[in-house]
């Protein structure tokens, strides 16, 4: 069993049940970035905050350092030597995810602009950003949110995968993912507790991945 997963049942026995779907999620992130592809993320509140910790775990180093490839350091040094120095030494790759909650001019827009726009500015971006081979991980503690259910459709009609991490009985979305983590947790803040380390160890194993030295 991989060092990561192992160390989060430690850490955290009762994720145990989870374990199967934590590594298929895994799996199905790994594949979307090997195709080029991207993660797009959508959650209400504190599950909002947690989809922006993980774009920010994904789109820069972890707990690795991830310098640029010697081919695009020395082209961006042919390009202007003094600022590509700056550029190749300073800039980290990173794994391709969008946090659709942080697009605050396009979501109020269209909030104030269309009939019900509260329950579809997600499914309004996942339309736009969408594309085949992209996964949607939608994260509620409910598993209810009505926005993330309209993404969700919007998904699975652009053959897009769906990961949904969540807790309780897993609502309606985790019978609509792809994939669902359902946490033993019924309290919002004791999910929220377990969501934390289940997608920390999620980017651990992509970057474990993907940046292996």
């Amino acid at each position: 069993m991989n060092k990561r997963i192992i160390e989060l049942i430690e850490r955290y026995p009762s994720v145990e049940p989870c374990l199967d779907s934590i590594i298929a999620a895994y799996e199905a992130i790994k594949e979307c970035f090997i195709r080029k592809s991207k993660l797009l993320l959508a959650g209400n509140g504190g599950s909002n905050s947690d989809c922006e910790h993980i774009v920010g775990e994904l789109m820069k180093g972890f707990v690795k350092k991830r310098p640029m490839p010697d081919d695009i350091k020395k082209q961006l040094l042919c390009l202007d030597h003094e600022r590509g120095e700056l550029l190749s030494s300073s800039l980290q790759m990173g794994l391709p995810a969008i946090n659709l909650s942080s697009h605050n001019s396009l979501n109020t827009a269209f909030i104030n602009d269309v009939k019900n726009g509260g329950s579809l500015f997600f499914a309004q971006q996942v339309l736009g950003f969408g594309k085949e081979g992209d996964v949607l991980f939608l994260i509620s503690t409910s598993g209810n949110s009505e926005n993330l259910i309209y993404a969700n459709m919007i998904a699975k009609i652009k053959h897009m995968k769906t990961i949904v991490l969540t807790g309780r009985d897993g609502g309606v979305l985790a019978k609509r993912g792809d994939i669902s983590i359902i946490v033993p947790e019924k309290e919002t803040y004791k999910i929220q507790e377990l969501h934390l380390p289940i997608y920390h160890t999620l980017c651990l194993l992509l970057e474990d991945h993907f940046f292996p030295v």
